[in-house]
Order: structure tokens, then C-alpha cells, then sequence
């Protein structure tokens, strides 16, 4: 699927913020390697296997998942900003990683090789709010395949100091708040979800599952029950 001539307005938005963000954006990202490490815990990865890091930024989960597929196995990096992708290449290059394929692309437009074993979606909340995007990434997966996302939520109401800390972080870091209070909301069609965790008192989501149906299919499957 080519990628179009001109990004819509959101994602235009998303490409100016983070560019301004690029150089120091691993350092803002610091106080969250406890959720990345989590995050790719949660995809139980094995040696040999192929992992999606989409919306992979300046590439900083790629080290840990390098750990875990191995030499023999393969990581592709999604990410459509320019300044990130310059990082993670960067990144690539010195740690002279050749099982690493970096995507200069938005998720929706990537080209990727089918059949891939799992999906990591890390701080990515205007991707998870997409489902364009996400039907494009999900479609790639086997069945059976794990995926992960986490990213920023609102916590519970009455935790308000929380929530407090969570709308500036938010309005630094996504296109739009709409979704914050479950934003893995798109993904329940393409799968099983096995966990949801919050994490840094709420404000924090950690949440995996794994593909069974493509959403026609398991719409088809639901109907079939139905008239049984």
C-alpha cells in the first residue's frame, strides 16, 4: 500500500510534534523504561521469532527485543517521523544490528512482510485511536500472534492528582485526548485480551492479548452462533 502524498491534518500534527521532541525525547521517556520492560515481557517473545515495534520512535524498545528473539530472529520498526526514524538508525548502526528492518512510514501505510509473531504498540495513543492504521498492522499478524500496548489513561475519577499529571503528558504527547480513558478500546476486535494493567498509580496502562479473528470473520462467527 504506498503511502499518501500528503499525511492527513492529524498526523501532520503528530510529525511537528515530534520533531520537536526528537532530541531530547529519550530522556522525557526515562521515567517509563519500567513500562516498556513490562510491555515486551508481556509479548513472550522466543528466539527466532518476528516482532512489530510500531510507533518505534528514536528505537529505544529495540535493544530489549532484540534480547529477546535473538540473533535468529527479526525486528521491524514502524515510525513516520523523519527526526525519530534518523535516531533509530543511528541507534541501529552502532549496535551493528542486522536482523533490524527500520519502516520510514505512518502505521497505516507501512510496507511489511506478512505473518509476523507479535505487535508492540509503546506510547503510540494516536495510532491505537486510528483503526485504519490498526486493521493495516493487525492484518500482518498471524493467528495466534501476541501484541502489547501501553500508554498513557486516564486514572479513576476520584484519583484526580493523578489524572492531573496525566492531562499534561497527554497534551505533550498525542494528537488528541479522545479514547484516553481506554485507549486499547480498537484493538478488542482483532483478538483475546489476556491482561490489563495499570501501572504509576493508574495513569499508566500496560495491556496484551493475542489475534484469534480478523474483525469480518469473528463478526461472521458471532452471526452463525446467533442463529443457531
Amino acid at each position: 500500500m504506498p503511502a499518501p502524498r500528503h499525511p492527513p491534518a492529524d498526523h501532520r500534527a503528530a510529525l511537528e510534534q515530534y520533531r520537536q521532541r526528537a532530541g531530547f525525547y529519550d530522556l522525557q521517556l526515562a521515567l517509563f523504561e519500567p513500562i516498556r520492560r513490562r510491555a515486551v515481557e508481556r509479548l513472550a517473545l522466543k528466539p527466532g521469532d518476528t516482532v512489530l515495534d510500531v510507533g518505534c520512535g528514536t528505537g529505544l524498545s529495540l535493544a530489549l527485543l532484540q534480547q529477546a528473539v535473538g540473533a535468529t530472529g527479526r525486528i521491524v520498526g514502524i515510525e513516520q517521523s523523519p527526526e525519530m526514524m534518523a535516531l533509530a538508525r543511528q541507534r541501529v548502526a552502532q549496535q551493528a544490528w542486522c536482523n533490524v528492518e527500520l519502516v520510514e512510514a505512518s502505521a497505516g501505510y507501512a510496507r511489511i512482510a506478512p505473518s509476523a509473531d507479535a505487535a508492540m504498540f509503546h506510547f503510540t495513543h494516536d495510532i491505537l485511536r486510528e483503526p485504519q492504521a490498526l486493521a493495516h498492522v493487525m492484518s500482518h499478524l498471524r493467528p495466534g500472534a501476541r501484541w502489547v500496548a501501553s500508554g498513557l489513561q486516564w486514572a479513576q475519577p476520584w484519583a484526580w492528582p493523578v489524572n492531573l499529571l496525566v492531562l499534561p503528558a497527554a497534551l505533550h504527547s498525542v494528537s488528541s485526548l479522545e479514547g484516553l480513558s481506554k485507549p486499547w478500546s480498537h484493538l478488542e476486535q482483532w483478538g483475546d485480551i489476556e491482561a490489563v494493567e495499570s501501572m504509576l498509580a493508574g495513569g499508566v496502562f500496560v495491556v496484551s492479548g493475542v489475534v484469534r479473528h480478523p474483525p469480518e470473520t469473528r463478526q461472521r462467527k458471532h452471526l452463525t452462533e446467533s442463529l443457531r
